[in-house]
């Protein structure tokens, strides 16, 4: 009897514990369905949502929690938005929070940002809650080293603070910070680059400030340009000098490459003129070879005698003595 008393008690224990489960549960996914905390959360801050539009956010996958937050802000700072747009926005992979945010800072600013222009600035990839904290609060970039020779052949490194503030028209297609300081270390370099003497540029390291922003460099970009402040100078080398070096050991190469030409042609024509006196002595033993044997040969013929043979011998004989005197007498 006992027993079976304790299966029934049992058996209505575990009912009531499923039964609760299931309650509580079912509660759980009422809840979930239809944020009736959110509802009430936007009634009482004055924004109109209905349960229905809650409920329908979920099936949406838009997270009600961030189009309500939204709109709280969004009313209490005096903005009309509506839910649907920023749904819309959500949907398109755009952060509504970071939106909303920046439409009450730029209002608070007083600076002309429509919800239009302020989802297309979030949706091209840019922040558009720190944009607007860059037109209140202008940024500084530092630049990189920027060298630059002026006209006396210095060098000189500069390294410049360029102060700019966010352009929200821009923002869409405009050039962003790398452009900017590209177009600096551009001026910097044309600014140096014209003046006459380096000491003139140390002088009045403000003038290449005046000569950059003058040129208009944000022109197109996503920024507008405040000032250009010159941090540091340095003088780096002699250029002109070191490329008068250069220019003077390229001439002088050229000048030997010059000068060993020449000497290989001179050697080349001393060389054919050994070959030539070689060639004409060479033609001297030949002809002189052939002397004896047309001597001979006029003496057989009877053209040449005894006696004029003897003339001929005398006369080689004294011009022999002549050269002979002549060579004594030199010494």
């Amino acid at each position: 009897m006992m027993y079976c008393l304790q299966s029934v008690l049992d058996a209505r224990f575990g009912m009531i514990a499923l039964i609760v489960f299931v309650s509580l549960f079912a509660v759980w996914l009422l809840f979930y369905f239809i944020p009736v905390g959110l509802w009430f959360s936007a009634l009482v801050s004055g924004v109109r949502l209905s349960l229905l539009q809650l409920i329908l956010m979920r099936w949406r996958k838009v997270p009600p929690s961030v189009i309500v937050s939204s709109m709280i802000e969004s009313t209490k700072a005096g903005l009309n938005l509506d839910p649907n747009e920023l749904e819309a926005h959500y949907l398109a992979g755009g952060n509504v929070t970071n939106v909303v945010h920046a439409l009450v800072s730029a209002q608070k600013a007083n600076i002309l940002l429509d919800f239009k222009m302020a989802t297309a600035i979030d949706l091209a990839g840019r922040d558009v809650f720190e944009a607007v904290q860059m037109s209140v609060n202008p940024k500084v970039i530092n630049t990189p080293p920027v060298a630059a020779v002026a006209k006396d052949g210095i060098q000189l490194i500069a390294k410049a603070r360029v102060t700019v503030r966010a352009n929200i028209k821009q923002l869409v297609g405009g050039a962003g910070e790398e452009t900017v300081l590209a177009r600096v270390g551009e001026g910097i370099v044309s600014s140096i680059g014209s003046a006459d003497s380096h000491k003139i540029v140390l002088e009045n390291p403000d003038s290449i400030s005046r000569v950059v922003l003058e040129k208009g460099l944000d022109a197109g970009t996503a920024f507008e340009i405040l000032s250009i402040d010159i941090a540091d100078i340095d003088v780096g080398k002699n250029i002109g000098a070191q490329l008068q070096m250069d220019q003077a050991q390229a001439d002088k190469n050229i000048a030997q490459a010059k000068a060993e030409e020449r000497r290989a042609m001179a050697v080349a024509l001393e060389q054919e003129n050994k070959a030539k006196a070689q060639d004409a002595r060479a033609k001297v033993i030949l002809a002189e070879a052939e002397v004896p044997l047309a001597m001979a040969e006029a003496f057989r013929n009877g053209n040449l005698g005894i006696m004029d043979y003897y003339k001929m011998k005398n006369v080689m004989a004294d011009t022999a003595m002549r050269e002979s005197i002549s060579r004594t007498d030199k010494k």
